[in-house]
């Protein structure tokens, strides 16, 4: 087992899909790091070696990656909501902040639909 960051990478699968289990790195970030470290993407994760394994977490170094990021983003949106701008009071009410509809979808946000006036139309049928 692979561990890299304090994250399991699973071993069944290519190395540059692994690396995206890693928070902060995507598929370009995985394909930098394999591109420097000179890792042919397409191995499985259990194939890897111990020195390829060491290149790979020497790589990722030059990224800011699982805690240290949660961490800056989370201050981020803190700063926001404390200078009091409007997407720091989209983060408050917990709508979204990018300008996205919020009419229809969003519904992740808003809990499940609520469906009005339906009692209203089986009394008017039943006084006719």
């Amino acid at each position: 087992m692979v561990r890299i960051v304090g994250v399991d990478l699973p071993p069944g699968k290519n190395v540059k899909v692994a690396l995206t289990y890693i928070y902060g790195i995507g598929a370009a970030s995985s394909r930098e790091i394999l591109i420097k470290t000179g890792i042919d993407p397409f191995r499985k994760v259990k194939d890897l070696s111990d020195t390829e394994v060491v290149a790979i977490r020497d790589a990722i170094k030059d990224y800011r990656v699982e805690g240290d990021l949660r961490k800056e983003i989370t201050l981020d949106i803190k700063r926001l909501m404390e200078i009091g701008s409007y997407r720091g009071s989209r983060h408050r009410k917990g709508l979204p902040c990018r300008g996205q509809r919020t009419r229809t979808n969003a519904r992740t946000k808003r809990g499940k639909r609520k469906t009005v006036g339906l009692g209203k139309r089986k009394e008017e049928k039943k006084e006719e």
